[in-house]
């Protein structure tokens, strides 16, 4: 870690403003080779959290960029090290021009999360921390961004160490009554032992319990919006998507093939797919898109059949409801605004979860919403709580609740307390191995490899 790295740390795009960041005990000295302050001072000479104003220069003086230059100090830096950030003119051209002229001054290029990585290594954050940074960059919405942003904060990880603590100190407990017997140490008895191991299973449960509809947040449920022809399933598609994403026509079939959008409702990113209307057709071209709106039915994650209110039922809405039956659905009755011929009593005895709406006339999303929430049980989920949001941090606590279980389940049979402590320490490390405190290598370097370069 005593090498200085640099990055551009801003996305590869056009922007206002581009960002090339240095961090490592050089940073000063090389910035200094392509930055000059208009104030003549060197950034060496600045304290941390100071800015200057200034220009970038290539080796031979040639004015590139206007650029502002922020200093940080360490430890006070994000990475705990030296960093300096040149935030110059966000061109692609000229922002890698300057990290270039940075490269050529005697930097490295930094690898992948390996700012991150050396904030986690010097102590800044601890594993859990260090991974939901990536998820703040990833959060598709804003339900995904606060469970992200309770990471950053220490949420999780304060959850964590009290657990560690309580097992730490029972451990401790243990391990002093059965090594020094002759010594005044006070037995721990099994009261003792079911309190601190049941209230650590009741937390690593809840925790565990959150982790999928966390997962829901952060990566979206493939939702298929399914229905005969002309329910209205391309007009509920653009209400959602609140642009003209389907072609609405009044002929059956115009929508053949299917059509992808992503939204979020209720907090939760929904891939969306309009498909075909579901009915038999001759037309061979039609076919191919009823096949493929029916393989999406099958495969997907949730299902919002659409009925027309104005309609009675036919062959097509019922075998809709039949392969429903197993698949997480809401039933949409749409076309509220015109005179009901649906028989809405037996849509809602075969769909718990039931919204009527007029996409038409664009009302009725609220009410969606509030049916998707209840179906995924979202309401009362408190991402701000902080959870768990990634399938490393669920196998470690999954791992750490399967040993408090075997260590209460040792107690049950009277086993001796060794026993019991070799539970309480199994358990211990995959805590450990959760937040970082220990950890191989190989597990630090697969969660930095899902890191972009920059952070």
């Amino acid at each position: 870690m005593n090498r200085t790295i640099a990055a551009i740390s801003t996305g590869q795009a056009p922007g206002g403003i581009g960002v090339v960041r240095i961090s490592g005990p050089e940073a000063f000295s090389i910035a200094e080779q392509v930055f000059q302050a208009k104030s003549g001072k060197k950034l060496g000479e600045l304290s941390g959290y100071q800015a200057a104003m200034g220009g970038i220069f290539d080796s031979a003086g040639e004015k590139l960029d206007d650029c502002v230059a922020l200093v940080f100090r360490a430890p006070k830096s994000y990475t705990g090290e030296d960093v300096v950030e040149l935030s110059c003119h966000g061109g692609l051209y000229i922002t890698r021009l300057v990290l270039e002229e940075v490269l050529s001054a005697g930097a490295l290029p930094a690898g992948r999360g390996e700012f991150t990585r050396r904030a986690f290594l010097n102590g800044k954050l601890d594993l859990a921390q260090a991974e939901s940074v990536m998820e703040l960059i990833g959060a598709q919405g804003r339900q995904a961004a606060r469970l992200a942003l309770a990471g950053t904060g220490g949420i999780l990880s304060k959850k964590l160490d009290g657990l560690i603590e309580e097992l730490k100190t029972l451990a401790s407990h243990l391990a002093a009554w059965a090594d020094f017997p002759e010594e005044d140490v006070e037995e721990v008895t099994g009261q003792e032992m079911e309190e601190v191991l049941g209230r650590v299973e009741a937390t690593l449960q809840h925790l565990l319990a959150g982790f999928e509809k966390g997962r829901m947040y952060r990566e979206g449920l493939r939702t298929v919006i399914a229905g005969r022809p002309n329910v209205g399933k391309s007009t509920l598609m653009n209400l959602l998507a609140g642009r003209e994403r389907s072609i609405v026509t009044p002929y059956p079939g115009t929508t053949r093939d299917v059509v992808e959008e992503s939204v979020s409702l209720a907090g939760v990113p929904l891939l969306l797919a309009d498909t075909a209307g579901l009915r038999s057709t001759s037309d061979p071209v039609e076919e191919i898109g009823v096949a493929a709106a029916r393989q999406r039915v099958r495969s997907a994650q949730l299902v919002l059949a659409v009925f027309d209110s104005s309609r009675e039922l036919d062959r097509e809405d019922r075998e809709l409801m039949e392969s429903l039956r197993d698949v997480p659905a809401i039933a949409v009755v749409n076309k509220i605004d015109l005179p009901c011929l649906l028989d809405v009593d037996l849509i809602r005895s075969r769909f718990p979860h039931y919204v009527e709406l007029s996409a038409g006339q664009g009302k009725g999303a609220e009410d969606l919403e509030a049916a998707l929430a209840c179906l995924l049980g979202t309401e009362n989920f408190e991402p701000g709580d902080g959870g768990l949001f990634t399938q490393r941090q669920r196998s470690a606590a999954a791992r750490a609740l399967d040993g408090v279980k075997q260590g209460k389940e040792a107690l049950s049979l009277g086993m001796t307390l060794d026993a019991v402590t070799v539970c309480v320490e199994d358990s211990l490390s995959a805590l450990y191995e959760l937040t970082g405190q220990r950890v191989s290598d190989e597990i630090v370097n697969q969660v930095f490899e899902q890191f972009c370069v920059g952070k």
